[in-house]
Parts: C-alpha cells; sequence; structure tokens
C-alpha cells in the first residue's frame, strides 16, 4: 500500500514538521479519509490506514529517527513493523485523536465504547552472549499468555449461566449526568462499560474469561543486534477483548560484555600483547575473530597504540548490508625482571645507541665482600 510513497509526501508534509504540523496533517486527512464520512468506500479505507501508518511512524521520535536514516527497510531490521491490520486496530491506538475529532471516545463514527479492543502488548527481556548477538542466533522463549477460559468459552460465566443487562447503565455502558446546559458521559462503574452484569462469575477464571497458559515462541535473532535492541513481533501480545485484535510482543536484548572484545557501532576492538623485541624486529602474530583466527604481520618499528585493521571482520550491519572492521590495538609489553644474559644485551643496546641508563647493581655477596 505504501510501498513506494514517502511519509511525509502521504501526508503532505516537510521533512522539518514538527509534533504539532504532524498531527495537526492527520487530524485533517483522517475527517477527509474516515470510513463512516465516506459510505463505506473501500478506497477510503486503505487512504485511511495509509495515512495511519505514517502517522504512526512519524509521530513516534524513536521509528522516526530510523526511518529518516534507513526508510521502512530499516524500520522492519529494527523489529518494527509499520501498518495496521484493520481500521479497528487504528481506532485503538489513536482513540484519543478521533475521541478529539468526532467527539466519541472510541474512533468516533458512533462506535460504542464497549466495541472492540486491542489486546495489551507484552514484554519480555532476553539475554544472549556476545557471539549470539554478533552472528545472529534462534532462540526459544516461554511467555505467559492469557487465553480463553475453556471453562466458560471466554464468556466469564459459571457454565449454565449467563450475562444480564446492566441495570445501571441499561446496557449502554455509559452513565449520562446533565450540568446545566452539558450533558456528560463517563464509564458504567458496575460493568465498566461492558452493558452487562455476570450473574455468577466462572470459577476457573474468576469472571474474566481468560486463564494463563505459557507458551513457546521461536525468536530469529538477526546478525547484528546491539545491547538494548528491540524486538517486535505482531500479535504475539495478549489477545483482544470482544473480537479485538490482538496486542504485540517486545523482546528487549541484552548483549553479555566479552572477555577479549569491545563493540564500537559495528567495529570490534582488542589489544594484542607483543614484547619490544617483536615491536623492534617485527613478527606475525595470531588474531582472534568471532569465529576462528587470523595471522597478520606486525611491521618493524611498531609503537605502543598502534593498530592493526581487518576490513569486514567486525559485527554485520543489522540493515543487512556490509559489515565493520576488527581493530587490533598493540600494546607493548615490558618485562619486570630479566635473566643475566637478556640485561647484558640490553646494556650493550645502550652503549651502541648511547642511551643513558642505570647502572647494574651488586648482588648480595658482592655488596658484602666491597
Amino acid at each position: 500500500m505504501t510501498q513506494d510513497r514517502d511519509y511525509y509526501e502521504i501526508l503532505g508534509i516537510e521533512k522539518n514538521a514538527d509534533e504539532s504540523e504532524i498531527k495537526k496533517a492527520y487530524r485533517r486527512l483522517a475527517v477527509k479519509y474516515h470510513p463512516d464520512r465516506n459510505d463505506g468506500s473501500k478506497e477510503a479505507e486503505e487512504k485511511f490506514k495509509e495515512i495511519s501508518e505514517a502517522y504512526g511512524v512519524l509521530s513516534d521520535p524513536e521509528k522516526r529517527q530510523v526511518y529518516d536514516r534507513f526508510g521502512k527497510d530499516g524500520l522492519k531490521g529494527a523489529g518494527y513493523q509499520p501498518g495496521f491490520s484493520s481500521v479497528e486496530d487504528i481506532f485503538s491506538n489513536f482513540g484519543s485523536i478521533f475521541g478529539d475529532l468526532f467527539g466519541f471516545g472510541f474512533g468516533g463514527g458512533g462506535r460504542r465504547r464497549n466495541g472492540p479492543v486491542r489486546g495489551s502488548d507484552l514484554r519480555y527481556d532476553l539475554s544472549i552472549s556476545f557471539e549470539d548477538a554478533v552472528l545472529g542466533c534462534e532462540r526459544e522463549i516461554q511467555v505467559q499468555h492469557p487465553v480463553q477460559c475453556e471453562t466458560c468459552s471466554g464468556t466469564g460465566a459459571a457454565p449454565g449461566t449467563g450475562k444480564k443487562t446492566c441495570q445501571q447503565c441499561g446496557g449502554r455502558g455509559q452513565i449520562l449526568r446533565s450540568q446545566g446546559f452539558f450533558t456528560m458521559s463517563s464509564t458504567c462503574p458496575i460493568c465498566h462499560g461492558t452493558g452487562e452484569i455476570i450473574e455468577q462469575p466462572c470459577k476457573d477464571c474468576k469472571g474474566t474469561g481468560r486463564t494463563p497458559k505459557e507458551r513457546t515462541l521461536t525468536l530469529t535473532i538477526p546478525a547484528g543486534v546491539d545491547d538494548g535492541t528491540r524486538m517486535r513481533l505482531s500479535g504475539e501480545g495478549e489477545p483482544g477483548a470482544r473480537g479485538g485484535p490482538p496486542g504485540d510482543l517486545y523482546v528487549f536484548i541484552t548483549v553479555k560484555p566479552h572477555e577479549k572484545f569491545v563493540r564500537d557501532g559495528n567495529d570490534l576492538h582488542l589489544e594484542v600483547d607483543i614484547d619490544f623485541a617483536q615491536a623492534a624486529l617485527g613478527t606475525t602474530v595470531e588474531i582472534p575473530l568471532i569465529q576462528g583466527t587470523k595471522k597478520l604481520d606486525v611491521p618493524k618499528g611498531s609503537q605502543p597504540g598502534d593498530t592493526l585493521v581487518i576490513r569486514g571482520a567486525g559485527v554485520p550491519s543489522i540493515r543487512g548490508y556490509g559489515k565493520g572492521d576488527l581493530v587490533a590495538h598493540l600494546r607493548v609489553v615490558i618485562p619486570k625482571r630479566l635473566s643475566d644474559d637478556q640485561e647484558r644485551i640490553i646494556r650493550e643496546y645502550a652503549e651502541v645507541t648511547g642511551t643513558d641508563v642505570a647502572k647494574k647493581r651488586k648482588g648480595f655477596f658482592q655488596r658484602m665482600k666491597s
């Protein structure tokens, strides 16, 4: 539907538009294409979904930032799924806007407050290893998920019993109160907006119509995820009420630190120890990678802090293109203790180069003899 069209173009705004301009543009178009104002026109409904998809992204600072940098593919790579499954899903997400526009609490246009309600979103925290974050992996997660009660078939009423119309609100779900020239509406405190009362609640679900059940989901984690990445599993949240769509499941990923590697964006960094002879004369060192190793030449005269770079041996881009680099930082290790032969050779080197060094200290027995 919006595959080729830019979200800013859809709403008719500039790319530097602020929050109020985005909302104003959406309100104007929502009035024009609202399904209840277009006699069920399929074309108007599709247009309504299109502008709502654009608003859903641009009104969210985090989604907008990803979209501005990487486009729609970037949103999907970051775990967002733009768009809505139905018009009711739009009303559920942007109900307050339609309440302002049309004067109704749930989507406007005569829709009842006790109509379909979207299920709540769920959160799951997942910890993975550094290697799994770089290479990608699959994980099975167990999610506590409320499902329809089998005993009462989701009605909330004990078998053999039913529901009756709420006498307080007369089945409307709303209480009307007159205050001067105005009539105020509020949710019925007895039936909580449903318009019905359960005569005898189901013992298994306590009248809620749902019971908790643990489900196992297989989560595919793409290569390149970072600490704090959020993945969205559309429709895996709590089920909706009264025929409403289910919510979403958001998985927040924590990446454990690595004993050797440090990540900076898509680049990996590590320290490689060499001694001063290797630094001066050059050598070949074996560099560890996330998978395997690679031999690299250390040039003569290398200094502490010099770097060796392996192109493309870093972290894959989560957007699906390119890899970072692996940067090895050389650390020249100076020995704390030397053998007599090692000290003699170094002193000879110092004499040749004219380097001033401390005099050799006499041993204990030499000092006693003196």
